[in-house]
């Protein structure tokens, strides 16, 4: 059987509340125009256009369906439409695990509709995933309205907010130290200043959560491959709602975030620690750390009855990748 026709220009249809069956949502932080539109001749803070990822990856995306213009954008728009494709094997776990649809929401959409967060996100949800891939420099804020309105629906019993503010590559006028974390992820497609998350930092901060995206640090692999992410060192016994059971690695990245802990007081948890690739200078790793924070959870405190996890965004796109692990942690995420 074919796959099923697509949508796109239509309004959300509010999922019921049914016992057992959690209702997850995505949604992303960016402005797709803002995104889209950046000028290519910059250098830094912009994806990459989609000529570009052609010729770094060549000949992976030399199909017609993806090389020929007349089927696919060969802009900077085509390569933000891989990232939905990469999401589908994702939604499609998460609809088999919960029977419900899990609808992708934007901030601002390719047609310019602007859907701040807000109830007609949240009032059908009870899993929020929330991708932090909003460029600094495209001025994505959370207003007060937003950050009242996330707190209010995690007082309702049994939510979760799964966020993800992406890596933070050379923030600092050093070029020098630019170059060193340059090659240490090594991915040519990353430019020497590529500094993300400013909304989902700005919400972590207005719900007190005490974490912070740093560096972009390149994870360690197996040994005798070249993508197969290394296990982390998980602290179990703080993994109170089984988030990590029967998980020991997540997906190979070249560049994943540290989620660096603002404050020891109990309010968050590190659940796994990300050995990090150890023949890379890295100024991380000059400091004398080998691993960085992989997954961090906050569980429910004072009036939030719900938890939140952060992770990365990558880590639910299976651009780079999937196995049997890191689809245990999808199915405990909203399941757990």
């Amino acid at each position: 059987m074919s796959d099923p026709a697509r949508t796109y220009n239509q309004s959300h249809v509010a999922r019921p509340y049914a016992p057992g069956r959690r209702r997850a949502s995505v949604y992303i932080s960016w402005s797709y125009p803002a995104e889209a539109n950046r000028p290519t001749h910059e250098m830094d803070n912009r994806f990459s256009t989609m000529t570009e990822v052609r010729r770094v990856l060549w000949p992976a995306y030399e199909v017609p369906r993806f090389a020929d213009p007349l089927q696919f954008q060969q802009g900077i728009a085509g390569s933000l439409e891989l990232f939905f494709w990469a999401w589908v094997p994702f939604q499609k776990l998460v609809g088999e695990v919960t029977g419900q649809s899990a609808p992708v929401f934007q901030r601002v959409d390719q047609a310019g509709f602007a859907l701040p967060l807000d109830e007609r996100v949240l009032d059908d949800t009870d899993t929020l995933f929330l991708f932090g891939l909003d460029h600094n420099v495209t001025g994505q804020t959370p207003s007060p309205a937003e950050i009242e309105a996330v707190r209010a629906w995690l007082r309702r019993e049994g939510t979760r907010l799964v966020i993800g503010p992406h890596h933070d590559v050379g923030a600092t006028d050093d070029m020098d130290q630019r170059a060193i974390e340059y090659a240490h992820h090594g991915d040519l497609l990353v430019p020497r200043q590529q500094r993300f998350g400013a909304y989902t930092l700005a919400l972590l901060d207005g719900l007190g959560i005490p974490v912070e995206s740093r560096w972009a640090l390149r994870p360690a692999v197996r040994a005798g491959t070249t993508n197969k992410i290394a296990p982390f060192t998980a602290f179990r016994d703080l993994d109170a709602k089984g988030l990590l059971e029967g998980v020991e690695s997540l997906n190979f990245h070249m560049h994943l975030p540290h989620y660096a802990l603002t404050r020891d007081d109990g309010t968050a948890h590190v659940l796994a620690k990300q050995p990090i690739e150890p023949s890379r200078p890295h100024p991380m790793t000059q400091g004398g750390e080998s691993e960085f924070n992989m997954v961090v959870w906050a569980p429910p405190a004072g009036e939030r009855a719900g938890d939140v996890v952060v992770c990365d965004s990558t880590v639910f796109s299976t651009l780079f990748g999937a196995d049997e692990s890191l689809e245990r942690f999808w199915k405990n995420v909203v399941a757990a």
